[in-house]
């Protein structure tokens, strides 16, 4: 019979295959060795760091700095594995405050490429070390430098071709090691940085003074920086400053939102879900801001070790984050909107004008906008009294409801109505101020906002409307959303083939055709998690009254005087509801002052 030994199957790879295989979890493509080796002169106290990659990075990745550099000693330990000057127990990971902290780096460099070290520490001494897979005991050598390190690894995974060949094209390589590269320089906007490919420089920020020069330099090349902002938050434990940018700058996707805990970028899905919970209501339907959140907590606070390249983090209290990130960009926007006429009266002010038209141009909005633009003959009043809605039907149809005699109430904070304007927007007058109403984008916040806070009644339908996913991933949506559909009123089954569906309820005031209805319901897949919000803006657009639409004095009066105490002046597409002019700029644009 065999020997028990000659049975077994579990044998122990030999430590150079094993260290290969190990550094494959810390160094997986050319834009790993730019993170780590710039991370490595970041937490050298660099202030100006060059990369450079050939040939994607496979034939060349570099990284030379004037950081503090390694002595001697330090050099000659420093590819070791888990050698490391950040550490010396798992207690100080709670008080870790610098970028790479596990000694992992190097050593799986050196593990997967040929390795080249030149450093010098004060200018003193420079020394040099090589070493690679299957190198004996790498012993530096004299060289020459004046400050700082470099740090270039030749030959990536050519030791390991099964690795290499997974490998992406060079130009994809070079790319993610540029993307890699910005990460690093959106943090630390005081640094100097470097970017060159295949010799030629692709890349330079010189350094800035706050993240938001240094955000607009890079994530908008340096465009519309004036769209930008800034803000602080102080928590327990944490500091958050989130830059980000106006409606203006809003994206079709969410590829420039980044989050960065202890200038590390990470992935977490939860935080960027609160820049865009802070901003909703901003932006227009399917659009997304632009920003980044920049959070500074205490390492007890947070535990980065859970991942190889510490792209994911565990913190003590991520919800309390979340709602600090949330709550400073919504208390952001409410003050903005309730500084929007002195905004614009300062600004009109730095330009030396005095025309009311360009002080609401400098405000950009869409209906400051449509006044400025029409020629002075049309800007007048009309008045058609067979067009006029009754009160009670606009009440039925158009779901608004009113108080009636607030027309005639007397005092300095009465909201007084006074007209109407090119069938679109309602004036009114309160205190010394002249509001011109978007009387349908008005509607549509109102109905927003019911529709968010209250129940959502629910309307059976005599006759149920049949329909048929077009894709798979439609029918799947839809067997997979159902519970959450008919929470929002929307009430869906499939047929008796089983091939096709049925909607048998909708929210009680729905009003659109069966084929858009189907189209809506479908759109909703696109909605991540704000299922209710995608469904109540399209819920309010379509049911808000139109432009054109004539209301009677009372009605106009009562949807302005609840637009004007909105919480949030803007529809949901985001779109300012109403513009504001004072009665000094008035006295001004006519010379009265």
């Amino acid at each position: 019979m065999p020997s028990a030994a000659q049975d077994t199957k579990i044998k122990i790879l030999p430590p150079e295959e094993a260290k290969k295989i190990a550094a494959g979890e810390v160094i997986d493509r050319p834009c790993a060795l730019v993170r780590e080796f710039m991370d490595n002169s970041l937490d050298a106290s660099a202030s100006e760091i060059d990369v450079s990659v050939d040939g994607g990075g496979i034939i060349r990745t570099e990284v030379s700095d004037n950081g503090s550099g390694m002595d001697l000693q330090d050099l000659e330990l420093c590819c070791l594995a888990h050698a490391t000057s950040k550490i010396r127990s798992v207690a100080d990971l709670e008080k870790a405050v610098t970028l790479g902290f596990r000694g992992e780096a190097l050593s799986a460099a050196a593990a997967v490429s040929h390795l080249e070290i030149c450093t010098s520490r004060g200018g003193l001494n420079a020394w040099k070390l090589e070493t690679g897979p299957g190198t004996a005991e790498a012993r530096a050598v004299q060289s020459r430098r004046t400050k700082g390190t470099s740090v270039r690894a030749s030959g990536l995974f050519d030791a390991l071709p099964a690795r290499r060949r997974f490998l992406k094209r060079e130009s994809s390589e070079a790319a993610a090691c540029l993307a890699v590269f910005k990460d690093k320089a959106l943090v630390f906007p005081e640094h100097s940085f470097r970017f060159f490919q295949d010799g030629k420089l692709k890349a330079f920020y010189a350094p800035r003074e706050s993240l938001k020069e240094r955000f607009s330099e890079i994530a908008l090349a340096g465009a519309e920086e004036k769209f930008c902002y800034e803000i602080t938050v102080l928590g327990q434990g944490y500091k958050i400053v989130i830059v980000f940018g106006g409606p203006e700058l809003s994206r079709t996707d969410r590829r420039q939102q980044y989050v960065f805990a202890n200038r590390r970028r990470i992935q977490d899905y939860s935080l960027l879900q609160a820049l865009e919970y802070g901003t909703r209501g901003w932006f227009p339907n399917n659009t997304h801001p632009v920003g980044a959140v920049y959070i500074d907590i205490d390492p007890a606070l947070a535990d980065f070790n859970i991942h190889p390249a510490k792209r994911e983090v565990r913190f003590a209290d991520i919800g309390a984050i979340h709602h600090s990130i949330t709550k400073a960009l919504e208390n952001f926007r409410r003050r903005t909107y309730a500084g929007f006429a002195d905004t614009a009266t300062a600004t009109a002010g730095e330009n030396n004008k005095n025309s009311l038209f360009a002080q609401a141009l400098e405000a950009e909005t869409p209906a400051a906008k449509t006044m400025a633009a029409e020629k002075p003959a049309e800007q007048s009043f009309s008045y058609n009294k067979s067009a006029a809605l009754p009160i009670t039907q606009i009440a039925a149809e158009q779901n608004f409801s009113y108080e009636a005699g607030n027309a005639a109430e007397s005092g300095n904070n009465a909201v007084i109505f006074l007209g109407r304007l090119f069938d679109l927007f309602i004036l009114v007058k309160k205190n010394d101020r002249l509001y011109i109403i978007d009387q349908h984008a008005a509607h549509e916040r109102i109905l927003y906002d019911r529709f968010i806070n209250k129940k959502i009644k629910r309307q059976e339908l005599l006759v149920p409307i049949p329909f048929s996913a077009e894709t798979e991933e439609d029918s799947a949506y839809l067997a997979g959303r159902q519970k959450d559909l008919a929470d929002l009123g929307i009430v869906i089954n499939r047929d008796q083939t089983g091939s096709g569906w049925h909607i048998e309820a909708l929210p009680d005031g729905w009003k659109c055709p069966d084929a858009e209805t189907v189209r809506e319901i479908l759109n909703l897949k696109n909605a991540d998690k704000n299922l209710a919000e995608h469904w109540a803006a399209a819920f309010s657009c379509h049911s808000a009254i139109k432009d054109g639409t004539w209301l009677d004095d009372k009605t106009a009066l009562a949807l302005a005087e609840e637009a004007i105490g909105l919480e949030d002046p803007r529809c949901p597409h985001g779109r300012p509801i109403w513009a504001e002019i004072k009665k000094e700029d008035l006295l001004k644009a006519v010379k009265r002052t």
